[in-house]
């Protein structure tokens, strides 16, 4: 397993759905009032990060043009884009290095890439300029909220989970981003025959994965359990140094079944 300091430092960022527990809701009410509702388990720690001049510059130049403001309503992605192609969502590229390499080796597929993480938007801004990425979009906003209401049900090609973070303490691991509720909201937004790719450098973490994708009746598992890394998936910067080091990396690809005839 490798130390956390091989980790990468930007990780999937979302807010999950599950309650966090408390013993009484209602203690810190006033006389009368009803009681507080839990406050939600969050799977990510919003960090500021140092900004450079360029992502800056990246952020006020090239948001109009690429960074889809976050809205109540179902995104119409032929608009956005300006044509009719699949489409797949990544959940937290961090700093988007493998993003753009994926939106520039597959020109026929848009992407849309959810991240909260301002100097993350900001270098993956200048990626999209640097590669006159036409492919490419960007929500910054919570990913939970993207999906129930900004995406319709079945209509993704795909989705790319890379390295979420593996909140490596037993008692943060329910703050972890693979969980079966969360796991059900992303397969109900897949088309039939679209793809969920989870990959991650933390081993009990994979087991996770594979354990919580494998129980969700509208998947099933493309290989016999972690599957090949696909093509399409670069390396990073933090796995190749890892895997130098022989530390290990997982992919885990499931497909969403056909419905029922």
């Amino acid at each position: 397993m490798p130390p956390r300091d091989m980790l990468p430092p930007n990780r999937p960022h979302l807010t999950m759905t599950d309650p966090e527990p408390a013993a009484d809701p209602a203690a810190d009410a006033a006389p009368g009032a009803a009681p507080r509702p839990p406050r939600p388990i969050r799977s990510y720690v919003l960090r500021t990060g140092r900004m450079g001049s360029g992502q800056r510059r990246a952020l006020s130049e090239l948001a109009p043009r690429f960074v889809l403001p976050y809205q109540p309503a179902v995104l119409d992605t032929a608009a956005a884009f300006g044509r009719a192609a699949p489409v797949v969502l990544e959940i937290g590229f961090g700093m988007g290095d493998a993003t753009a390499q994926i939106a520039a080796a597959l020109p026929g597929t848009d992407f849309i890439g959810v991240e909260v993480h301002e100097p993350g938007v900001g270098a993956l801004l200048q990626r999209i300029d640097e590669g006159a990425l036409a492919n490419l979009r960007i929500v910054q906003h919570d990913a939970v909220e993207v999906l129930e209401h900004m995406v319709a049900p079945g209509t993704l090609g795909g989705v790319h989970v890379f390295f979420p973070d593996p909140w490596h303490k037993t008692k943060h691991n329910k703050r972890r981003l693979i969980q079966a509720g969360f796991v059900r909201l992303l397969t109900s937004r897949l088309a039939p025959g679209a793809y969920l790719h989870c990959a991650t450098d933390w081993q009990p973490y994979a087991e996770q994965m594979l354990a919580v994708l494998s129980a969700e009746p509208a998947l099933r598992n493309s290989a016999e359990g972690y599957a090949p890394k696909p093509a399409y998936r670069p390396l990073t910067k933090f796995e190749n140094r890892g895997l130098k080091l022989g530390h290990g990396v997982w992919d885990v690809v499931f497909v969403k079944r056909a419905p029922a005839v």
